[in-house]
């Protein structure tokens, strides 16, 4: 009942005269993304010039891409020229400014979360008049969803879901990834032609849909970072929590510091409430539980999963026809892409997003909320993602060494299909998880 239709404007491009607004947007590709498309509602905001977003370095990520790496840059600045003034690069003559000196750094201690249009009109606006120039660091997720007015919000997800196209050669590539998938019967869909631009396979009109072969796009959210960050406890012993305690001293000092001096919630209690990532060797049991056979096509997303080939032993001998990127692509094929983990996620990202079902095992997660909300904009509602309450599984889990399987399968399919369907985004919820809004998709009556 809902189709795409945030391309739709009845305004028009605003001057930028008030300043130039510059973001370095920290973390991954995902938190990136959400940056770059509040830069562009909050230039709209103030009648400011967005210069093309930069990202920072993450000790995590360990990545140098940048915006032109990763998104194409001339089809970002001529999408939105209608809506705002994009420019390359700080005017030569604002190039010299000590932003610091002056005060037009400003950085996440000085805007809160989710912080309201209003704040950006009250103390930022000033700082831009007088200086012509403010820079974000960081600006993870710094503006909210609600309240802010139906035309800016529409703007986020113009942004989202039109704007910020990849650059050929991951599209390129994707598309191999697609059609290898797919069982080179792959046939075109809003969604791909989106996701793959020119490299979107046409559809023969001779094929017959039913000789594509279909997948289960997976993706697991247990790399190191996510296990040690967690703080949770998944059965290796003291040389596992010793590992994860010499990562989060490196990776995470703070949280270090922080289990030093105040008492935090226990492993056992953290698993209870649901806090604990999926480990694969749960996820197959949800899965399996659910009804995927053993001869389901699975794709697997994610960067090197903790444990490696031990922890994914019985997903795999439960699904031997599982897949990767690593092992579809070849060498050469993925050569261009190593050591640049963003790139590397957008191949993921678009593996998952046609994919023919969608399974996350970290509702939180920011990358399986982007692949939800995309498969939601662009799918027809015929692109089904599922999303477990983690928090219900947990406690079937926790009884998994006692539990007879037919319980365990019957209330694993009813916890699957009680998770609330969310047929229009809940207020404050993120239009890129829930674009099914005024703002974002016109709904048609039947």
């Amino acid at each position: 009942m809902w189709r795409p239709c945030s391309d739709q404007r009845d305004w028009k491009a605003s001057e930028g005269t008030n300043g130039y607004i510059m973001i370095s947007a920290n973390g991954g590709i995902n938190q990136q993304r959400v940056a770059i498309c509040n830069a562009v509602t909050i230039s709209r905001l103030l009648n400011a010039t967005l210069v093309l977003p930069k990202f920072l370095y993450s000790n995590v990520w360990l990545d140098k891409s940048q915006f032109g790496d990763i998104y194409q840059e001339d089809y970002f600045i001529k999408y939105l020229k209608s809506d705002i003034q994009i420019v390359k690069d700080l005017p030569v003559e604002l190039q010299s400014l000590d932003l610091e000196a002056i005060g037009s750094l400003v950085n996440d201690t000085n805007v809160m979360k989710e912080a309201k249009p209003s704040l950006y009109v009250k103390k930022i606006l000033p700082i831009l008049l007088r200086n012509r120039v403010v820079h974000f660091i960081g600006f993870g997720n710094r503006l909210s969803f609600d309240p802010i007015p139906s035309d800016l919000q529409r703007l986020r997800c113009r942004c989202n879901f039109h704007a910020l196209r990849f650059v050929h050669k991951i599209q390129e590539t994707g598309a191999v990834l697609v059609e290898r998938l797919h069982g080179h019967r792959a046939s075109s869909s809003p969604l791909k032609d989106n996701l793959l631009g020119q490299f979107a396979i046409k559809s023969d009109p001779s094929t017959n849909k039913s000789d594509a072969s279909k997948y289960l796009a997976v993706h697991l959210r247990f790399e190191i970072d996510m296990v040690a960050y967690s703080l949770c406890y998944f059965g290796g012993g003291k040389d596992e929590e010793d590992e994860l305690e010499a990562y989060r001293q490196i990776h995470f000092p703070v949280l270090s510091e922080l289990k030093k001096t105040t008492k935090l919630p226990s492993a056992a209690l953290l698993r209870s409430e649901g806090k604990c990532p999926l480990a694969p060797e749960e996820a197959v049991l949800m899965l399996a539980a659910i009804g995927f056979k053993r001869s389901t096509n699975i794709y697997i997303a994610g960067a090197e999963i903790y444990g490696g080939q031990y922890r994914m032993a019985a997903i795999s001998r439960l699904y031997p026809a599982l897949v990767t990127k690593e092992t579809l692509l070849s060498p050469s094929e993925l050569e261009p892409f190593r050591n640049f983990s963003s790139q590397l996620a957008a191949l993921d990202f678009i593996a998952c997003a046609a994919a023919d079902a969608f399974a996350m095992t970290d509702p939180g997660s920011q990358f399986s909320s982007l692949v939800q909300g995309y498969r939601m904009y662009y799918g027809g509602g015929n692109f089904p993602t599922i999303r477990p309450n983690k928090r219900r599984l947990a406690s079937i889990l926790v009884k998994n060494a006692t539990i007879e399987w037919n319980e365990f399968e019957s209330r694993v399919r009813k916890l699957i299909q009680q998770t609330k369907q969310v047929h229009e985004r809940p207020v404050a919820r993120s239009i890129f998880r829930h674009p099914r809004c005024p703002e974002c998709m016109c709904r048609t009556e039947h």
